[in-house]
């Protein structure tokens, strides 16, 4: 295939790179110097037509060999550092991996990877590299214990609901996410960013949360993503108090009321909505009316021609933007019979809109009832004391289980914990079946975030 036939993403940047920035916590690359420099010692050459796993430590290193090895490579694994030792060598035994892109080159040693490259925030000059092939983009899925699922994407399929957007208008954005760029959510902030014109500034693992939004507010930021509970965790640390986004959104997990209300609040300038999308499906659609759920005339044949149905209560897409196949030895089908991902999401429509409700995997049992903790959480969250909660189940003599709750207070709701106990309670028994009220409400100071962002529900 010649270079004429395929697009990669260096292609996507535009003429127009004056100004525009990647950057972290210590550094500000121009996307002008990612054109013309490397990375990586050691020719480029040497990655065409191989497998290649993604293993940096940092971010901004990452994003760099993204764009400098796409349409180079066959496939590009991505890797985020969280990602258990002990299931890389199923990993890469699925994705064939022949060729290892990292930083900690001795880790690789004794691996049995035939080609190991060192990344370094080194840049030297390089020749402008030649688009050879499409290369197969690789992720992994989220919320297993077990050895991740390895999910196939094209780069048109992960830039589709962009190009179809079109640039930024205006003073070109400058971009943010909490997610980490190697899942899919953060990977398409980081696609968006460098794409429609603008910048990025990356997120810092580990980087205190308060230092975090000083530094996007110092950079400019006017864009920026997370899940609720990125955003849940943001609200009740005090931290936005100065930083002014003008668009904020929300993805990963449902977006309730209240946490839509809190960022109202907190930014009342900026346009605040929330997406869906996934790992395997892709981008689904927006919801930019500041309400939870999505209206019910999406359902069908939607924009940019992502179609959805709702079967047996949950949500399936189908669209050119949805993953084109699970990949390795224990990849099941991806799609139906017709082309849908079934995407696990299960809704429930009320008047002339649909409502999240839970993942079909995530239900808990109460006495031989199911039951969605995200109803409950959703229920609770709307008390104005309340910044985050968890239900989960915990094992009864008499009914076999019952709900518990654990719930973060703001620190003006913690001097009054017993009223809003109560308080809660009584919202739970006006608006949930009697199987589904708490019996048990525990008051406490954090709880748990995934690395990818979302609630941890692993001891739920």
């Amino acid at each position: 295939m010649s270079p004429r036939e395929v697009f990669a993403l260096r292609d996507y940047l535009g003429p127009e790179l004056k100004g525009r920035t990647i950057s972290d916590a210590g550094h500000v690359v121009s996307l002008t110097d990612i054109l013309s420099k490397t990375c990586l010692d050691g020719p480029l050459g040497e990655l065409s037509g191989r497998s290649v796993l993604l293993s940096v430590t940092g971010q901004l290193v990452s994003g760099l060999v993204m764009i400098e090895i796409d349409g180079i490579a066959r496939r590009l694994l991505l890797c985020p550092p969280d990602v258990n030792p002990d299931h890389l060598g199923a990993l890469i035994e699925d994705a064939g991996i022949d060729a290892v892109i990292t930083d900690r080159p001795e880790q690789w040693a004794d691996k049995g990877i035939a080609l190991v490259v060192t990344a370094a925030l080194r840049l030297k000059q390089a020749s402008p590299a030649q688009t050879e092939r499409a290369t197969e983009w690789l992720m992994l899925t989220s919320g297993t214990s077990g050895v991740p699922k390895i999910v196939g994407h094209t780069l048109e399929g992960l830039c589709g609901a962009i190009v179809a957007e079109g640039p930024a208008r205006g003073t070109p954005p400058v971009w943010a996410t909490f997610y980490d760029i190697r899942r899919y959510g953060g990977l398409q902030i980081f696609l968006r960013a460098i794409i429609s014109g603008g910048s990025m500034v990356l997120s810092e693992y580990g980087e205190p949360l308060a230092d975090h939004v000083a530094r996007l507010h110092a950079r400019g930021v006017t864009h920026i993503s997370g899940t609720p509970s990125h955003w849940r965790k943001l609200l009740m640390s005090g931290s936005a108090a100065g930083f002014a986004p003008r668009y904020v959104r929300l993805s990963g997990e449902i977006a309730d009321q209240a946490v839509l209300d809190g960022l109202k609040q907190a930014f009342p300038n900026a346009s605040v909505g929330h997406a869906y999308a996934s790992t395997e499906a892709g981008v689904g659609f927006a919801v930019n009316d500041g309400r939870e759920g999505f209206p019910a005339n999406l359902i069908g044949q939607g924009s940019g021609g992502v179609e959805m149905k709702i079967v047996d209560g949950s949500l399936r897409i189908r669209s050119r933007r949805t993953a084109h196949a699970y990949v390795g030895k224990r990849a099941a089908a991806l799609t139906d019979g017709d082309g849908f991902v079934d995407t696990g999401d299960m809704v429930d429509l009320r008047g002339d809109r649909y409502y999240f409700v839970g993942r079909r995997g995530g239900i808990i049992n109460i006495g031989g009832l199911k039951v969605h903790p995200e109803e409950i959480e959703a229920v609770i969250n709307r008390h104005v004391d309340v910044r985050m909660s968890r239900a989960k189940s915990r094992r009864s003599p008499i009914t076999g289980s019952v709900v518990v709750a654990d719930v973060v207070l703001t620190a003006d709701g913690a001097c009054r914990a017993k009223d809003i106990r109560d308080e809660i309670l009584s919202q739970c028994r006006a608006s949930l079946a009697s199987h589904k009220v708490p019996a048990v409400i525990r008051f406490v100071d954090a709880l748990d975030v995934t690395p990818a962002g979302k609630l941890a529900r692993s001891d739920a």
